[in-house]
């Protein structure tokens, strides 16, 4: 008897378009859906990730553990964006920004709901969970 293994293609639900179905972090979309977002931290040399990685960079360790991003962070950085890659071009315009969480800096979009006049460096800005259509699920920044 031969055996299909299945694949674990959880992470084709994460973002507005996939481009990847498989990866190593694939439990990064089951705490979107619990309502958490969350990076890893290496047990070994204690360096963060976001997004999460499976495997550390500096010190190789894949001995990674799961923290949630909470509270207020402040606005590095923002572009309002005008034109989109491909998958992307109806959503039009968007703004994505950097946003420093002392924990991490974590890069996303901002929702649509903050006017791009009233975006300024340096404001709080928190993060949430976003479901989109096709049972997609994303994060996004907003204004506390």
């Amino acid at each position: 008897m031969t055996h299909k293994k299945q694949i674990d293609d959880r992470f084709e639900r994460f973002g507005v378009k996939s481009f990847t179905a498989v990866s190593k972090v694939n439990n990064f979309v089951d705490r979107l859906e619990s309502g958490n977002v969350s990076g890893t931290k290496c047990k070994t040399c204690g360096l963060v990730f976001f997004p999460p990685r499976a495997d550390c960079c500096q010190c190789l360790s894949e001995e990674m553990e799961w923290f949630d991003i909470k509270g207020a962070g402040r606005l590095i950085s923002f572009s309002m964006l005008k034109y989109a890659p491909a998958g992307f071009e109806a959503d039009t315009p968007y703004a994505v920004a950097l946003v420093d969480f002392k924990t991490c800096k974590v890069f996303g979009r901002i929702t649509k709901d903050i006017s791009e006049e009233n975006l300024k460096i340096g404001m709080q800005m928190t993060v949430a969970v976003r479901r989109l259509e096709n049972d997609k699920i994303t994060y996004e920044f907003h204004h506390p």
